[in-house]
C-alpha cells in the first residue's frame, strides 16, 4: 500500500512539474514573442497607376527589400521552393521529425552533415533573429521560434516573411528585389531556370552571386533542379531545357522612374509605404529615354522637362522634371516642370483664338508685316525680316511678331490674361506691371504644367482642364466659362496642326507650337492630339543663355520624339464643331479680308462714324428661347446702334447668310449654351457680346 502511495505521490508530482512546464513555456512564448516585426522595415515604394514599380527606396539601413507576398509570385517558384526545402512544409508545426531524424542518421553514418532539417519556419526564425554562431544553443533557440511562428501564423503568413526577407546577394532581400535585379522583371512569371536559381541563393547568397561567381550560381541552381521532389513539380524534361539558359553576368538596376514626383509623394505622405501615382510606366519610361538621349546631343548643362497629360481629364500621365535627376551638371535635381520661365512665341495661339473668337479675323485675312510702333513698343521678328501682307494663317504658323501684338493690341492683354485665369492659370508679370503687348513675346512668367495645361484647352475643344499633380491633386474640367469657345478653338487647331515638323520628324497628326524666350534661354515646344497633350522645355536650369537654342530646332523635335516614343496612340484631333468653317479670301465678307488697326487698336477703315454697337442682347445676358425644355428652340433678336451698313453677322465664328442694311436681325441658335455673336460693318469695325442660350 506504501509503495502504491508512493507511485501516486510520484506521479502527481511530475504532472504538477509537467503542468509548471507548460505554463512557463506558455509564459515565455508569451513574454518573448518572435521580433516579427522586422519585416515591416521595408523599401518605400512608388507605384503608377497600374501598381506597377516606378521607383524603389532602400530601407535606413541600405537594403532593397521589397514587401512580397505568395500571390506576387509565380506559383512554379513557390512548388519548387516548398518541394527543395521543405516537403511537408504544410504538415509539421514548425519542426520537421522526420527531417531531424534523417539528418541526424547522415551524420552518424558520414561523420559529418550531409543535409540540413531546417524547415522553412526555422529559416524564417533566423531571418528575423539572426544568429551570432551555430552553436546547438542557437540552433534550439531556432527552433523554439518557429514554433512560436506556427502558433502565432499561417503557413501564407511565414511563407511571405521568407519571400520578403530571405537574402539574395549584397543589400537584396526577398523575392521580388532578387527577380528585378537578377532578370530585370517582378517575379509574377518566372523561366524555370529563373526560379530554381531564386531557390537556390539564398543558402549561400554571397558565394553564389551570379555577377560573381557565375560558376557556382550554375552549380547550385543545377543541384536544385536535379533535386527528385522538383524534377516531379516541374515535369519531365525541364530540367534539362533550364539547365541550358544562361545565369544572368550582371546585377540590374531596380526601377527609377520619375525621380522628382517620387520624392514629392513621399514629402506629401512619409508614412505611407506604397505611394501610387497617375503616371503610366511606359509613357514615363518612354519620355525619360527621350529626355536623356537628347540632354547628351545638345550638350552639357543642358536641361530638359516634359509633362504629358490627358487633355479630356487632366491627368498626368509622364512627367519629366529634368533629363538626370543625380547630374550636378545639369542641376538635374531641379524640377523644371515647376519653374516659371519665359514662354516666348508660345501663347500666341491663345492671343488668334481670341480674335477669331471675337469675329477680328478669319484664317485668310490678311494681316500686316511690317515695322510698327506700338506707344513705343517696336517688336521684330526673330529673323529680323518682315513678310508684308500675310493671311492670319500663315502668320501664326511662321509665329510672325508684329502680326501677334497687333492682334493683342486689339483683343486686349488684360482680356488675355482673364483667359488665362479661366483655366486656372495665373501667369507671373514683372513686378508692378499691368498686362502689356509684350505678353504677345514672352513677356511673363509661366511653369511648363501651367503651359500644358492651357494647351490641354485647345485639344479638349477651348474647355480648360485642371491638370493632376501626379500624386494626389485632383485633375479634371475647370468649372466656368470656356478658356476659348469650341469654333475659335477648332480654328486654332486647324492652323497648328499644318505647321511643318522639325527636320528628320515624321508627321504624327498633331497640332503644335514653339516658343524660344529672349536671349535663347528657354525652348519650348507643345503639341496635342485629339485626347493628349504634352509640354517640352530646353534650357539651363540656372537660367544661363544657349546661343543657338530655339523652339523649333531644340524642343520640336524632342515633342515629336517623345509623342511617338510614349506608346500613346496618336487620337485624330476634334472634328470641326458646328459653325467652324475656314473661307477662301475672296469669300470674306468686305470687313474680314484685311486686318488693321489704329492708334487706339480699333478696326482702321480711314471714316471717323462711330463703330457698330450691339444694343440687344447685352453682354452676359441669359436668354430663354426652350433650348432646355426639348421643344423648338425660338428665335433670337438682334439689334445694333451705329456703324456702316451693309452689316455681317457671325455667332460663334459661322458666318450668317446674307448680309444685311438692317439694324435687327433674327438669329435661331444651334443649342443652348453660351454663343458669342458678332457683327461687323461695312468699314470693317466689329463688335460681340456672349450670351448664354437657355
Amino acid at each position: 500500500m506504501a509503495r502504491w502511495r508512493k507511485i501516486a505521490v510520484g506521479m502527481a508530482g511530475g504532472a504538477a512539474a509537467l503542468a509548471a512546464l507548460a505554463y512557463g513555456l506558455d509564459y515565455a512564448d508569451r513574454a518573448f514573442p518572435p521580433p516579427v516585426d522586422v519585416a515591416a522595415v521595408v523599401s518605400k515604394e512608388v507605384h503608377d497607376r497600374d501598381g506597377r514599380l516606378l521607383r524603389a527606396f532602400a530601407t535606413p539601413d541600405g537594403l532593397w527589400r521589397l514587401k512580397t507576398v505568395a500571390a506576387d509570385v509565380d506559383p512554379q517558384f513557390l512548388r519548387m521552393l516548398v518541394a527543395y526545402e521543405d516537403r511537408r512544409f504544410h504538415e509539421h508545426g514548425g519542426i520537421d521529425p522526420l527531417a531531424l531524424l534523417r539528418a541526424a542518421g547522415q551524420f552518424v553514418a558520414n561523420g559529418r552533415i550531409v543535409s540540413g532539417a531546417s524547415t522553412l519556419s526555422m529559416q524564417v526564425a533566423r531571418l528575423i533573429e539572426p544568429r551570432e554562431s551555430r552553436s546547438v544553443f542557437a540552433k534550439l533557440r531556432q527552433m523554439a521560434r518557429a514554433v512560436q511562428l506556427e502558433r502565432r501564423l499561417s503557413k501564407v503568413d511565414i511563407l511571405d516573411l521568407y519571400l520578403t526577407l530571405a537574402p539574395y546577394g549584397g543589400n537584396l532581400e526577398g523575392v521580388r528585389a532578387a527577380s528585378l535585379a537578377w532578370f530585370g522583371k517582378e517575379p509574377a512569371r518566372l523561366t524555370v531556370a529563373e526560379a530554381a536559381l531564386l531557390v537556390a541563393l539564398p543558402q549561400l547568397p554571397e558565394k553564389r552571386r551570379p555577377d560573381r561567381f557565375r560558376q557556382a550560381a550554375e552549380q547550385a541552381r543545377e543541384r536544385v533542379l536535379t533535386r527528385l521532389a522538383v524534377s516531379e513539380v516541374i515535369g519531365e524534361g525541364e530540367a534539362e531545357r533550364a539547365s541550358a539558359e544562361a545565369v544572368p553576368d550582371r546585377r540590374r538596376q531596380l526601377p527609377a522612374f520619375a525621380a522628382h514626383l517620387s520624392h514629392l509623394a513621399l514629402i506629401k505622405d512619409p508614412k505611407a509605404g506604397v505611394h501610387r501615382t497617375t503616371l503610366d510606366r511606359a509613357v514615363q519610361e518612354g519620355l525619360e529615354t527621350v529626355a536623356r538621349e537628347a540632354a547628351a546631343r545638345l550638350g552639357p548643362k543642358i536641361s530638359i522637362a516634359m509633362v504629358m497629360a490627358d487633355a479630356r481629364t487632366g491627368t498626368i500621365l509622364g512627367e519629366v522634371g529634368s533629363a538626370d535627376y543625380f547630374d550636378a551638371s545639369r542641376a538635374g535635381w531641379i524640377d523644371m516642370t515647376r519653374v516659371r520661365r519665359s514662354p516666348g512665341s508660345a501663347l500666341k495661339p491663345f492671343i488668334y483664338g481670341l480674335a477669331f473668337e471675337e469675329g477680328l479675323v478669319a484664317q485668310e485675312t490678311i494681316v500686316e508685316d511690317r515695322p510698327s510702333d506700338f506707344s513705343g513698343y517696336r517688336p521684330r521678328n526673330f529673323d529680323m525680316t518682315y513678310q508684308g501682307d500675310v493671311s492670319v494663317r500663315k502668320a501664326l504658323q511662321m509665329s510672325l511678331n508684329v502680326p501677334a501684338v497687333k492682334l493683342l493690341e486689339a483683343v486686349g492683354p488684360t482680356r488675355m490674361m482673364v483667359r488665362f485665369r479661366r483655366a486656372a492659370v495665373s501667369p507671373d508679370l514683372p513686378k508692378g506691371e499691368a498686362p502689356g503687348l509684350a505678353i504677345a513675346l514672352g513677356g511673363l512668367g509661366i511653369t511648363l504644367k501651367d503651359l500644358t495645361q492651357l494647351y490641354a484647352a485647345l485639344a479638349n475643344r477651348g474647355m480648360p482642364v485642371r491638370l493632376g499633380d501626379g500624386i494626389s491633386g485632383t485633375p479634371g474640367i475647370v468649372d466656368g466659362d470656356p478658356l476659348l469657345s469650341p469654333v475659335a478653338a477648332w480654328q486654332v487647331s486647324d492652323v497648328l496642326s499644318a505647321v511643318v515638323p522639325p527636320a528628320g520628324s515624321r508627321r504624327l497628326g498633331i497640332a503644335y507650337k514653339t516658343g524660344t524666350s529672349y536671349g535663347y534661354r528657354d525652348a519650348w515646344s507643345v503639341g496635342y492630339d485629339g485626347r493628349h497633350v504634352l509640354g517640352v522645355w530646353v534650357g539651363r536650369a540656372d537660367n544661363g543663355a544657349v546661343p543657338g537654342l530655339t523652339g523649333y530646332g531644340a524642343a520640336a523635335p524632342i515633342l515629336f520624339e517623345a509623342f511617338a516614343k510614349s506608346g500613346i496612340a496618336v487620337t485624330a484631333l476634334p472634328r470641326a464643331p458646328s459653325g467652324a468653317v475656314r473661307l477662301a479670301q475672296s469669300e470674306l465678307p468686305a470687313g474680314l479680308r484685311r486686318f488693321s488697326t489704329t492708334e487706339n487698336g480699333l478696326v482702321s477703315t480711314g471714316t471717323r462714324e462711330r463703330a457698330p454697337q450691339i444694343v440687344y442682347p447685352p453682354e452676359g445676358a441669359h436668354v430663354e428661347l426652350g433650348a432646355t425644355a426639348g421643344t423648338e428652340i425660338m428665335p433670337l433678336a438682334l439689334k445694333l446702334q451705329g456703324g456702316r451698313a451693309p452689316f455681317r453677322w457671325l455667332a460663334n465664328g459661322k458666318v450668317l447668310p446674307e448680309a444685311s442694311r438692317r439694324r435687327t436681325l433674327q438669329w435661331t441658335p444651334d443649342g443652348a449654351g453660351f454663343s458669342t455673336l458678332t457683327v461687323i460693318d461695312a468699314a470693317g469695325r466689329a463688335a460681340s457680346v456672349r450670351v448664354f442660350i437657355e
